[in-house]
């Protein structure tokens, strides 16, 4: 079934159809439809993890030392790997940085295949029991499907945007059953220009996809859990907490940056792959929360119960010393990072959502029980310290406090602890952005001059391409042409501006009607003056493939109208001009303003 007899056959008629009515209410249409659709999608990943998951670890022996933790997540690497491979034949890892990337680079449009490659994907991965998390590939999954049903119904940037801004909170949405959540993930994280008038589409994505969650897996809450009442004098130690987040947020995101690089220098696959798969197996064989996503520990953790490893790792001795088992919980946490960074570097699909929540809920129970060793049992309730510890570090390493606030109260029905969520979540979120001004999802695109912020005047400068707003319709001029050459280029020109090459078309320079004015109607120098009598410098260079901020600090510096545009090895490519720049500046402009 081709994908033009798809076109045809269903997105057609629905075009035609949805002519007839405002671009407004197709856009509310179109929102419930992704938001059906990301919930279905959410649903059938949460379901698929937990089959596979189910069927490998189900029957092992609670008594004996689980060797097959050594050999499992490798075999789930493996297949990812293959089936990124030779199916998908694409990277479509980082799912919430690729989706930031689309919206930047690529006119919101993402491939048709993300709409069920990272579902697979990160299925066999996580359910082998890969280290990361299915949030970032269900979004990726959800972004895809907005976009392409917004680019099959030919909408706009604009409309294509918000659907995959859709696409993406009712994906959240759906795998946590939490869709206020999903509109400030979605606000917070993806969509940094989106106006308070396009919030009814995601609501209406997000409530959609919830009932569908509901519809499928049952009305209990992702994280359900037993809380203490909050009391006025736990205040200084969530604020200690805050600050514990802050530094694990710092250490999160450093540390999984740099270990990815370092594995991903590895250039051979089946190496890096052979290599990871042997780290992470024997981390998981040596501390078995670390195996897929391990919120059944961080389910225990909420509800108050012991953590039992005996005769599931040796080093469950840890466990049989009150201060030895903080001990052990901080080298969960620290090594999560490694166990996360080596599932992802070796073929692995998967997120750092999860581990984020992960090592939160880790934290939390590191910093109450050491509070609670050092000043009595029963100091401060341990299994609120948990749930406070995961909206902290997400604040921290996501760089999004609402969104972590909101989420972690309605996946655990823990409004009640709003205080606390609100202080430890803002502490987190301040210390970490002195030191790491930009969260895990957007380093990297930052430094490289490719992120859409809250500024709309550098998002717009963001999205302009310096290749699209080249004009080549200047005759060019060989330097050492004559006069009469030169005469002869100009009165079959429109502009004003030569550009001067040499043979192999590199640029020299340039020359103006105003500098030869008085000397082209010298019939007897036509063959004595050259082109580099005449020639000037060009006061700066473009370069093909130069960000739009640095080319207009370039027109600011040099007060020009043109600059010549150029490749790596100084090849002539055109102009780039200060009006035609400002023009496609106000298009752009109305494309991102969400009215």
């Amino acid at each position: 079934m081709s994908k033009k007899w798809v076109y045809t056959r269903l997105f057609e008629p629905l075009r035609k159809l949805f002519s007839r009515i405002s671009e407004r209410d197709t856009i509310f249409i179109l929102s419930l439809f992704v938001g059906i659709a990301c919930g279905l999608a959410a649903v059938a990943l949460k379901l698929s993890i937990d089959a596979i998951h189910k069927s490998l670890t189900s029957w092992f022996d609670g008594e004996s030392y689980n060797y097959l933790y050594l050999i499992y997540p490798g075999v789930g690497m493996l297949l990812a790997l293959l089936f990124v491979t030779y199916i998908v034949k694409d990277n479509i890892g980082h799912g919430v940085t690729k989706v930031l990337l689309a919206v930047s680079k690529n006119e919101s449009k993402i491939k048709p295949h993300n709409m069920w490659s990272s579902l697979i994907a990160s299925s066999v991965t996580i359910g082998f029991g890969g280290s990361v998390g299915a949030e970032a590939p269900i979004v990726y999954t959800g972004a895809a499907i907005g976009s392409n049903v917004a680019k099959a119904m030919g909408l706009s940037y604009k409309n294509m945007t918000i659907l995959l801004g859709c696409g993406a909170a009712g994906a959240v949405a759906g795998i946590f059953k939490a869709p206020l959540a999903g509109v400030l993930f979605t606000l917070e994280i993806l969509l940094f220009n989106i106006s308070m008038s396009s919030i009814l589409p995601l609501l209406l994505s997000t409530i959609s996809a919830t009932v569908i969650s509901y519809i499928f897996l049952g009305d209990s809450l992702p994280f359900e859990c037993s809380l203490s009442p909050f009391t006025m004098h736990n205040i200084p130690y969530y604020l200690i907490l805050g600050l514990f987040c802050a530094v694990c947020s710092v250490y999160f995101t450093r540390m999984t940056l740099y270990l990815e690089d370092k594995i991903k220098s590895i250039q051979k696959p089946l190496l890096r792959w052979g290599l990871s798969a042997f780290c992470l197996g024997l981390l998981i064989f040596l501390f078995p929360p670390l195996y897929g996503e391990g919120y059944e520990y961080i389910h225990e953790l909420l509800n108050g119960g012991t953590i039992d490893l005996e005769g599931r790792t040796v080093l469950s001795f840890f466990m049989n010393s009150a201060w030895t088992v903080p001990v052990f919980f901080l080298l969960i946490l620290l090594l999560k990072v490694f166990s996360m960074s080596f599932t992802n570097a070796g073929g692995g699909v998967g997120g750092t959502f999860g581990p984020t929540l992960f090592i939160g809920a880790i934290s939390g129970f590191v910093i109450s029980r050491t509070i609670n060793l050092i000043g009595g049992s029963g100091l401060v309730p341990e299994q609120n310290f948990v749930l406070v510890g995961m909206a902290g570090l997400m604040a921290g390493v996501m760089q999004a406090p609402m969104t972590a606030i909101f989420l972690i109260a309605e996946i655990s029905g823990g409004y009640d602890l709003l205080i606390p969520l609100i202080l430890t979540s803002t502490v987190s979120f301040g210390l970490t952005r002195v030191v790491e001004p930009y969260s895990i999802y957007t380093k990297r695109i930052a430094k490289r001059g490719e992120l859409l912020t809250h500024d709309s005047d550098q998002a717009v400068l963001t999205l302009l391409k310096t290749n699209d707003l080249i004009e080549n319709d200047f005759n060019s001029i060989e330097i050492d042409a004559t006069l009469r050459q030169l005469v002869d280029v100009v009165s079959k020109s429109h502009r004003n501006i030569f550009p001067v090459i040499d043979s192999k078309g590199h640029f020299q320079g340039f020359v103006s009607l105003e500098d030869i004015r008085r000397d082209m109607f010298k019939v007897e120098q036509y063959d004595t003056l050259h082109v580099y009598n005449f020639m000037k410098s060009a006061p700066a260079y473009v370069y093909i493939d130069e960000k739009m901020d640095s080319v207009m600090n370039k027109f600011e510096t040099t007060g020009a109208w043109n600059l010549p545009v150029i490749d790596s090895d100084r090849t002539y490519l055109g102009f780039v001009s200060k009006s035609k720049i400002f023009s496609a500046y106000r298009d752009q402009l109305k494309q991102v303003s969400h009215d």
